[in-house]
């Protein structure tokens, strides 16, 4: 969706926040100033060869890191700002990379002069578009079309009468669950033809909001309620060979917490708890223990009472403290990633008592057990932990819009988001 102008002083603001001209913008002033700027010779003698060279790579990295970024910021509560360093620094390593593995002849000074004004030029880009345009839905009435003027940082204009708005770019958002009469059904054929974004408020309240309505079962972009199983394997793999970058590297980090914990109070190091995960199978999850050893309640209220972190819980012992809030409790579930019971990311998976109580009371609960559970994920990053059925319903939303927008960018978002999340103990008991 392209933001639409709402007041700034000309109307042709809106083009700023589209791909084309931003990726002109950035290959102008990362690729072709820097590049006829050495080729000049002002900073240094260099070989036509390897200004080329190095022109050719800074295109691929703006183009790439660019694209990534917009795609990236697709999803509901990203930041544009944090991830403008990561997506070129990324884009950029990948084309050194590329350069080293082909030997080619390359000129330092194009590279990082490009990789510096291409951060600060998509900086510029991205805070002019913030600054003077902003998301503009025209609402067609009837239905829950409506409740989209309850959400923050977008304008709604109720469409009173079948006039359609002057400009071809406009986006047009109606309920195709509610029964339009004919009139509307005519008006938004018409702007369909025009070439105006017409959508279906449901999946607009979605990339606004970052959760899925647990109301009813939703289906996927393919029309399914399985996720994107051929990305599902891919992630399998990808969790595999992370876990075994992961161990070497994690290794002597992971031996000093240990210490710190057996010195730290009495009890194993590792704390077993049995939990539901994918497909609804209960398995044993491992976590470095952050409490004192307790008996396990008999009563099942008792249990679920036990199963719940409440805020400054007099159980959580000294180095346990730190390791909620930094989440570095969760590393020993490498085991379980690589048993195949976890995932890198995903939702959370509940301990046993609780799940049970989830699935009595709230419909649909069971559906999030469809993915494999992860150490990190979307409600995570966003809400933190809770434990009362009215956040657990919100958790829900969130767990669901994971489920259906499971790709490998919301995968990439939840990984960056993580770790602020981590340093800043968002969420942490």
């Amino acid at each position: 969706m392209e933001r639409q102008v709402i007041a700034s002083p000309s109307r042709d603001l809106a083009i700023l926040s589209r791909l084309r001209l931003q990726l002109a913008v950035l290959w102008l002033v990362a690729v072709l100033l820097p590049g006829a700027y050495v080729y000049a010779g002002f900073i240094t003698a260099e070989s036509y060869q390897a200004i080329f060279n190095s022109v050719v790579a800074a295109t691929l990295a703006c183009f790439v890191g660019l694209i990534s970024l917009r795609r990236v910021n697709a999803f509901p509560g990203v930041r544009s700002y944090a991830f403008i360093l990561p997506s070129l620094a990324v884009a950029y390593g990948v084309a050194l990379v590329l350069i080293f593995g082909l030997r080619l002849a390359y000129s330092r000074s194009v590279l990082t002069a490009s990789f510096v004004l291409a951060v600060l030029t998509t900086f510029a880009l991205i805070y002019v578009a913030d600054r003077w345009t902003k998301l503009l839905l025209f609402i067609v009435p009837g239905g829950d079309a409506i409740s989209l003027k309850e959400v923050s940082g977008v304008d709604c204009k109720i469409m009173n009468n079948s006039t359609l708005p002057e400009s071809n770019t406009s986006i047009i958002v109606a309920d195709f669950r509610h029964s339009h009469d004919g009139e509307w059904e005519r008006v938004l054929a018409r702007a369909a033809i025009r070439g105006m974004w017409v959508y279906h408020s449901k999946l607009i309240m979605e990339s606004l909001t970052g959760k899925v309505n647990i109301e009813h079962l939703s289906e996927n972009n393919f029309g399914s309620l399985l996720p994107n199983m051929a990305y599902s394997k891919f992630k399998r793999i990808s969790d595999i060979i992370l876990c075994i970058i992961s161990i070497p590297l994690l290794f002597i980090p992971m031996a000093a917490m240990a210490i710190l914990i057996k010195l730290d109070s009495d009890g194993p190091v590792i704390f077993r708890q049995s939990r539901v995960g994918y497909r609804g199978e209960t398995f044993e999850m491992f976590k470095f223990r952050t409490m004192r050893p307790r008996e396990v309640a008999a009563d099942e209220n008792a249990r679920i009472q036990d199963a719940m972190t409440k805020s400054d819980d007099d159980r959580i012992t000294r180095i346990g403290r730190f390791l909620r809030r930094t989440r570095l409790d969760e590393l020993p579930q490498i085991l379980n990633i690589l048993r195949g019971e976890m995932s890198w990311i995903g939702p959370r998976p509940e301990a046993v008592p609780l799940s049970k109580w989830y699935e009595q009371e709230i419909p649909f609960y069971s559906y999030r057990h469809i993915i494999r559970p992860g150490i990190s994920g979307w409600a995570q990053v966003h809400q933190g932990h809770v434990t009362d059925l009215d956040s657990i319903n919100e958790k829900l939303a969130y767990d669901f819009y994971y489920v259906k927008y499971f790709s490998a960018w919301l995968d990439i978002v939840i990984a960056l988001r993580t770790i602020p999340t981590m340093i800043g103990g968002f969420g942490a008991r």
